[in-house]
């Protein structure tokens, strides 16, 4: 199993099953804002960002979602989902706000399904039960086409190697039409 770092200097080990590039998007239910069920992973028709966080209350979570929901608005056909274990209530209170109306929220806390399915739950240090920082591209058909693990959980993650595969995953939606 993986293992990332906290601070440069806490070893943090990451429990779950892992997924890999070529694998499916293993389908979790996880509760939105609004309480209800929100869909993630699996073959959604449009590619997915799936964007792991411990939690939007940091600054480096935070900064990461808003990156993100910039983006998004320039995105066609792709889903962009932050998955943490706050809260809906503290994730409606971020999207209000911070303005993130193009971005999904997604909290992990009921089962820590999301966590445990894609191998980023972290095991121990002093963010156990959090999830590490990752970045899952899903394409329309379900794949998972990219990962990254942030080796540090304080960094952010590459923003540019994730545009250039989401832009490569997106490119391949079809209508259904064109078969």
């Amino acid at each position: 199993m993986a293992t990332v770092k906290f601070h440069g200097n806490i070893d943090v080990n990451l429990s779950g099953a892992e997924v890999n590039v070529g694998d499916l998007a293993p389908v979790v239910t996880g509760v939105a804002q609004d309480l209800s069920d929100i869909q993630i992973g699996g073959q959604k028709g449009k590619a997915q960002i799936i964007l792991a966080v411990p939690s939007l209350d940091t600054g480096v979570c935070a900064k990461e979602a808003k990156r993100f929901n910039d983006e998004a608005s320039k995105l066609e056909h792709v889903e962009v989902i932050v998955v943490s274990m706050d809260l809906p209530f503290a994730m409606k209170r971020f999207c209000t706000t911070e303005g993130a109306d193009n971005i999904l929220v997604a909290s992990d806390f009921r089962a820590k399904a999301f966590a445990k399915s894609y191998g980023v739950l972290q095991a121990n240090g002093p963010l156990a039960g959090l999830s590490a920082r990752a970045v899952f591209i899903v394409n329309p058909s379900g794949k998972i086409t990219y990962k990254e693990i942030v080796p540090e959980i304080t960094d952010e993650p590459n923003y540019d190697a994730v545009l250039a595969a989401v832009a490569e995953a997106s490119s391949t939606a079809c209508c259904g039409s064109c078969h």
